[in-house]
């Protein structure tokens, strides 16, 4: 596998969707429908907190499975806190390693404690399509 890093492929910061902990359910399905993306980071309150993420299946498991009512659930009552974190040097290989080893699909990216980036599984299996499509 060639050598790309977490840096080459990730979603930088000011790309990335973030919420406030305290912000309603509601407002967190309107902003990812706006964004259009399928999970938002939950900023920290400090820097003594940890980064979070909110994922469909963290609101579906808090709406649906648990009888929660969306008018009365915050991002903090759902979300999954903390995010697992790497660094942007790391090899993706290791970064996929950890996704599959933990079964999540994203990763936090950070330096020195704070978001730099975010990786997602589908960021790396482009990467392979790619490679594989090199081959041909």
């Amino acid at each position: 596998m060639k050598d790309i890093y977490v840096k080459n492929i990730m979603t930088p910061k000011d790309k990335v969707v973030t919420i406030s902990a305290f912000a309603g359910v509601r407002e967190l399905l309107q902003l990812m429908k706006r964004e259009n993306v399928k999970s938002v980071i939950v900023q920290r309150r400090d820097e003594h907190d940890a980064y979070g993420i909110v994922t469909y299946t963290n609101i579906l498991n808090a709406i649906f499975e648990q009888d929660g009512d969306m008018d009365l659930l915050n991002v903090y009552d759902i979300s999954t806190k903390p995010i697992l974190q790497v660094m942007a040097e790391l090899h993706i290989r290791y970064a996929a390693k950890m996704m599959v080893q933990q079964k999540v699909n994203r990763l936090i990216v950070t330096f020195g404690g704070e978001m730099v980036g975010i990786i997602a599984m589908n960021d790396i299996a482009e990467v392979l399509m790619d490679m594989a499509s090199e081959d041909e």
